[in-house]
């Protein structure tokens, strides 16, 4: 199976490089056609060149930069560029080091079985805020969706291409939280979803 990993990067330039030797032998070991993709959203500092740096002796990564849009349109930007390149599988996670591959060997082995596989934070370490932040958005989408949706918004989620190409349409262009939609979508449309 094509497995494209999916990463927005922005002004990274202290962890993008620990990140890329983390995740590409990833894409290595799932096959020749997998790629590592890392799209610069138009940072100030030298993210984007320790990324082309990077790519220099590893074809399966391809560095790509744009303007800066904001996390969710990124990830968006992204994930209509493996679509459009064929992927089979696309997983998406961030550029600041939080996430670690050695948790995605699990998401692959259940890949067929669902539409995504979301990782859930039981036990978020990244402030009191962001967990405020993380229970206010699952009350919110019950309130105004209908649906439980466990953790909306996880940078570490795997998606069927062909189940993300049929509602992809749906999510407004530009979104800034285009992880949410997708999470309500796949919900409201009680399609497979998995939380780890």
């Amino acid at each position: 199976d094509k497995l494209y990993i999916v990463m927005p990067a922005y002004n990274e330039q202290d962890t993008i490089k620990k990140v890329i030797e983390e995740w590409y032998p990833v894409v290595e070991k799932t096959g020749k056609e997998s790629r590592l993709v890392i799209v610069n959203d138009g940072s100030r500092d030298h993210t984007y060149q320790i990324m082309q740096k990077c790519a220099q002796n590893r074809p399966q990564f391809i560095p790509l930069t744009k303007e800066n849009s904001g996390h969710g349109a990124t990830v968006l930007w992204a994930y209509q560029y493996a679509l459009r390149e064929g992927a089979d599988y696309i997983f998406q996670t961030d550029s600041d080091g939080q996430t670690v591959p050695e948790e995605f060997g699990q998401f692959w082995e259940e890949r067929k079985n669902y539409d995504m596989i979301i990782g859930h934070r039981k036990h978020r370490q990244d402030g009191f805020s962001r967990y405020i932040v993380t229970k206010t958005l699952k009350y919110v989408i019950k309130f105004c969706f209908g649906v439980n949706v466990t953790d909306a918004n996880t940078p570490f989620r795997l998606m069927k291409a062909d189940t993300l190409k049929a509602n992809i349409n749906l999510i407004p262009r530009d979104f800034n939280l285009s992880n949410v939609v997708i999470s309500v979508i796949y919900a409201k449309k009680k399609l497979r979803v998995k939380y780890m």
